[in-house]
């Protein structure tokens, strides 16, 4: 469900002035938890910066005043877009409109969302590890709930060496749009939490899938072939 926050006009400094600063909140249908903050202007340019927790969001003064709020476990920081993961335990009633807030008082201060000397340290030193956790939940919380429709799933294998390593399976195993759901689709979201990872590796069989969502085609040799041995 997509909400437009109240629009505050009151500017900091001479060059906002007639700028009001507009944030439309919209919550994932493929996660609950996770919520995107659309603003009406630019937060940070370059990125995307995920924090996944109030260290590692050192050097970004939004990220500090984010974490400071109760429920708020990570944070997606890239261009005018800021999305939000909260406990599951936590309510976006009142929620919202404190993170719209924050997002607004930043704006207004004047001072960058994203420090410099946060900028080159926000991607650099983690350890394969902590990249598998958040490809991980990501996986968990948007890839794999959207394709479940279809019945299909995509498996971390691993993370090495700034590649990521992955396994298709049900629907998507043998499917052929497996590559569009990849690269179109898992790819582009994966760039937005671990920039790092320069390269997805799809390890899967997809010969052997047996219930592929969008069966490949078969030439007409393959076809007879697989008709003498009655499949």
């Amino acid at each position: 469900m997509s909400e437009a926050l109240s629009v505050d006009r009151t500017p900091a400094n001479s060059t906002l002035v007639g700028q009001p600063i507009c944030i439309r909140a919209e919550t994932s249908l493929a996660d609950p938890d996770t919520c995107k903050f659309t603003v009406s202007r630019s937060l940070h340019s370059g990125g995307p910066f995920f924090f996944g927790d109030k260290e590692r969001a050192a050097g970004s003064p939004l990220g500090a005043r984010l974490f400071a709020l109760a429920g708020v476990v990570n944070v997606l920081i890239a261009e005018n877009v800021v999305t939000i993961g909260k406990e599951s335990g936590a309510s976006w009633d009142g929620l919202k409109a404190a993170i719209g807030t924050a997002i607004r008082t930043q704006l207004l201060t004047g001072v960058p969302a994203i420090l410099e000397m946060a900028v080159s340290a926000s991607t650099q030193g983690r350890s394969d590890a902590e990249l598998g956790m958040v490809v991980q939940q990501l996986l968990d919380k948007e890839v794999n709930r959207s394709i479940a429709s279809h019945g299909g799933k995509i498996s971390l294998v691993e993370v090495r060496e700034g590649k990521l390593f992955i396994r298709m399976s049900g629907g998507c195993q043998g499917c052929a749009s497996s590559q569009v759901t990849l690269r179109q689709g898992f790819e582009v979201m994966l760039k937005r939490v671990a920039p790092e990872i320069a390269e997805i590796v799809d390890t899967t069989d997809h010969a052997a899938g047996k219930h592929p969502f969008y069966p490949r085609a078969v030439s007409p040799r393959n076809k007879d072939d697989r008709d003498r041995q009655g499949k």
